[in-house]
């Protein structure tokens, strides 16, 4: 990534906790991790027209 933005996120302690443990069986750093299954995520939605 050529570019990068930071940013703070909060997360509930149990989501960390299953970010923790996803990474560390993938191999990959927490930031990795959460990267992948953003990318992911949003390539596999095709859009959404509903409001969370």
């Amino acid at each position: 990534m050529a570019d990068e933005k930071r940013i703070s996120l909060r997360l509930p302690t149990d989501l960390h906790a299953r970010l923790v443990e996803q990474a560390r069986a993938d191999r990959r750093s927490l930031n990795s991790e959460i990267i992948h299954l953003l990318e992911v995520a949003l390539t596999n939605t095709g859009g959404d027209d509903q409001s969370p």
